[in-house]
């Protein structure tokens, strides 16, 4: 990863973090790696457990990284930096994403900057909800 890509994630990840999980292991060479769309699909997978909606389309997802050596970054917030599961989502995440054949070591941290709003939510999740 490139002084610059270390740069503009550390920009999306509190200082003071304090909940950040991995899963997984790293690959052994030659794998073949994971799609994006892989990833998001094993994303969508993981529900918010009070809104029973999944991460992904509730805007909670604000980074994915895939390495070239098959490991995965990603950048996640919640709704509420009240939220009783936040010592749980990141973990549940990057069990998620750890689990799609040709992902290695995952690393999921949460921030709440910014902040999470209801502008992040999917078309879908919108139409669904009224707004």
């Amino acid at each position: 990863m490139s002084s610059e890509e270390v740069s503009d994630l550390e920009s999306l990840v509190q200082p003071d973090l304090t909940y950040r999980a991995t899963a997984g292991a790293p690959l052994p060479p030659d794998t073949p790696h994971a799609s994006r769309d892989d990833i998001i699909a094993a994303l969508k997978a993981v529900q918010d457990p009070e809104l029973l909606l999944n991460v992904y389309e509730l805007g909670l997802i604000y980074d994915i990284k895939q390495e070239p050596d098959g490991s995965v970054f990603v950048v996640m917030t919640l709704t509420s930096p009240t939220c009783p599961m936040a010592g749980e989502m990141p973990g549940m995440v990057a069990n998620a994403v750890a689990s799609v054949p040709g992902v290695g070591l995952v690393t999921v941290e949460l921030t709440f900057e910014p902040p999470w709003t209801i502008e992040r939510l999917s078309e879908d999740i919108r139409l669904m909800m009224g707004f």
